[in-house]
């Protein structure tokens, strides 16, 4: 737990910051710490999507742009919203680790009233010009509120709630984007479009500066940082910053890449719509629903898959998922477009009855709900891996590549759709191959996703894993595990069912397994063999033991030394007594149960024992045992005790 989290912890619900309560996610919305905060990012955003879809039509549908020149307009207007993003989120992210982020939001919030006036001006004028320019003013406001958004959730959530946190922001934000995104549509078909929509937009940009009036306050997180107002040096440390920890970078990385495939997908439908599925804006807007809707379905799974933590094996999953449902959606597009031809424009009922477009919808689904299951962690990891004093700079860092990003794709969009000549399904097709090489690229980089992934994938298929009195496990600091030995996926069990990064001593023939070596090798265990078979890799071993220790690493032995043979429990062998003796740490005595006869355990050999996919299986823990006191037999018993009959 953060300082900040901790100076917070005593405070209520009636308008303070403390814990949730035991509703999961949506118990967030009922609390002060989390809901002004919520409503102002759901209130921006959807004056951002108001704004941009009504454009977006009216240079398609209402002719203020000839059609030789949409591709290039439409792809500008996204272009110019992102930019500020890259000019101005160094600045931004110092100044919300510099100031109180509650000050600053109502600043912005002030400013966004002014931009709404300015857009009014704009409509009213009829000038592309000065549309483009509003976006570009919307673009700005929210490069000074992104920082503030994610850096405030780490000082007013717990990190159990992050998740949560992160999964409520973001499907907010997408169901704004919808919501902005059907009532902007509708403004545009409207004779008198010029009054709702500044109407709408000033108002609803009043409603969200009252909205931020009632967020807690969130002291600054480094009052004393000197602000550098050079762009280019900013930026630059801000990157060296990032990059100090490579997992932090690719994170980010990661971030990116998601918002340039969903910038150039929003960007496209309307095109597409009209020219490939002959549809009419209806269309447009059913199409924008299904993959808005979807992100944030998919966002808020996130904490139910992940148990209330932090878990980044559901990156590589989300990953997966949007590279096969894009590969799939390329063909449907192709299906319907070969079906249409010759069909007259049709709105969303008629397209919905269509053959071949539920299929297509089904791919924008899946690609938006596993959109949501990839980022979701990627955010969470970010907050809670990185130090209070800086959290907004590399949150900043996280803007700033996205607009590079998402600048990069309007350019890529332009350029082959008019350069190269490509069609639109060419386009989506380009971008999912080039999906797959950029993600294969950040997990080779970081293998942890991928062995975190293994490891929740296992406790979300053969496996319902319960956990019991895991709390007693120490959050920070060395500590040492010991527990039962029943099967070869003991490891992977206890490593999906603890929140702390766990490294295995093990058995050097387990650890050398095919498969679970690269998950135990990722996971930085510690192979041991018996002394008698080379007493120099013995004696390696226990340095390593002793130096993780003191590095404040949370450790794992079996201290069976082996697999059990029966279901019981064998005698533990003395070498957690030398572990404890070289380097005090307090140990927590753990049992598995329910392994025993699976699949994985030893009882009728690998893989010949029933496999009951989803079976009921338990992690439990009990009270840690000081390291005065530690005898091999005293947490046999203790072991013995919490394993009970379930072997």
């Amino acid at each position: 737990m953060t300082r900040s989290q901790l100076d917070n912890s005593n405070l209520d619900g009636d308008g303070d910051v403390g814990p949730s309560a035991d509703g999961g996610q949506f118990s967030l919305l009922g609390q002060r710490k989390f809901l002004p905060l919520f409503l102002t990012q759901f209130l921006g955003a959807f004056n951002d999507n108001v704004f941009k879809s009504a454009l977006s039509l009216l240079f398609v549908y209402g002719g203020l742009v000839a059609l030789e020149s949409q591709d290039i307009v439409v792809n500008l207007a996204a272009a110019l919203f992102i930019l500020p993003f890259f000019l101005f989120s160094a600045l931004a992210g110092q100044l919300a680790d510099k100031y109180p982020k509650e000050f600053l939001i109502r600043r912005i919030k002030i400013f966004e009233i002014v931009i709404a006036a300015f857009g009014a001006v704009a409509v009213f004028s009829g000038s592309v010009g000065l549309m483009l320019t509003v976006l570009f003013l919307l673009g700005l406001q929210s490069t000074f509120f992104g920082p503030l958004k994610f850096s405030i959730l780490p000082q007013h959530l717990h990190e159990s709630e992050l998740v949560g946190g992160n999964a409520q922001i973001e499907m907010g934000t997408f169901v704004s984007i919808l919501l902005g995104t059907l009532v902007g549509g509708v403004i545009a078909g409207q004779a008198d479009s010029g009054v709702l929509l500044t109407l709408l937009i000033v108002s609803v940009a009043v409603a969200g500066y009252f909205a931020c009036r009632f967020i807690p306050h969130a002291p600054a997180s480094d009052p004393d940082l000197v602000i550098n107002w050079n762009f280019f040096s900013e930026t630059k440390n801000l990157m060296g910053m990032a990059m100090e920890k490579q997992s932090i970078m690719l994170s980010i990385l990661g971030i990116s890449w998601f918002w340039l495939i969903g910038s150039i997908l929003l960007a496209q439908f309307p095109a597409l719509t009209e020219r490939v599925l002959l549809g009419d804006t209806t269309v447009v807007t059913l199409i924008l629903c299904v993959f808005t809707l979807s992100i944030a379905v998919g966002s808020l799974a996130c904490e139910k898959l992940s148990g209330q933590h932090i878990e980044i094996g559901l990156v590589p999953f989300g990953a997966l998922g949007i590279a096969l449902a894009g590969l799939h959606m390329y063909f449907s597009i192709e299906n319907v477009a070969v079906l249409s031809q010759g069909l007259p424009h049709r709105d969303w009922l008629s397209f919905l009855g269509a053959a071949g477009s539920l299929r297509l919808l089904i791919d924008f689904a899946l690609i938006g709900f596993f959109g949501g299951m990839f980022i979701v962690p990627l955010y969470a990891f970010i907050q809670a891996n990185t130090p209070d004093d800086r959290r907004a700079r590399i949150i900043a860092v996280n803007n700033i590549l996205n607009a590079v990003m998402m600048v990069l794709g309007s350019v890529f969009a332009i350029s082959m759709l008019k350069g190269a000549d490509s069609g639109i399904p060419i386009l989506l097709l380009t971008v999912i191959i080039m999906h797959v090489a950029v993600t294969t690229f950040i997990f080779k980089q970081v293998p942890v996703f991928i062995m975190r992934f293994l490891v929740w994938a296992l406790g979300h298929s053969l496996y319902r894993v319960q956990h019991e009195n895991l709390d007693f496990i120490p959050i920070e600091g060395g500590a040492l595990l010991v527990s039962n030995h029943v099967s070869y996926v003991d490891a992977l069990v206890l490593a999906g069912a603890v929140r702390r990064p766990i490294r295995f001593i093990m058995f050097k023939p387990i650890y050398d397994i095919p498969v679970l070596n690269f998950v135990f090798r990722t996971g930085g265990a510690i192979p041991i063999n018996k002394r008698d078979d080379d007493p120099e890799a013995y004696d390696d071993a226990f340095r390593q033991i002793a130096a993780a220790l003191e590095a404040g690493d949370l450790l794992c032995i079996f201290p069976e030394g082996k697999l059990t043979q029966d279901g019981e429990v064998d005698e533990f062998k003395a070498g957690v007594e030398k572990i404890i003796a070289t380097t005090p740490v307090p140990v927590v005595p753990m049992a598995l149960r329910g392994l025993w006869g699976s699949w994985f355990s030893p009882d009728k050999g690998l893989f010949k024992g029933k496999m009951r996919p989803f079976s009921k299986i338990c992690v439990a823990a009990t009270t840690p045992v000081p390291a005065e006191d530690v005898r091999a037999s005293d947490l046999r018993a203790r072991v013995v005790a919490l394993r009970g009959d379930l072997a």
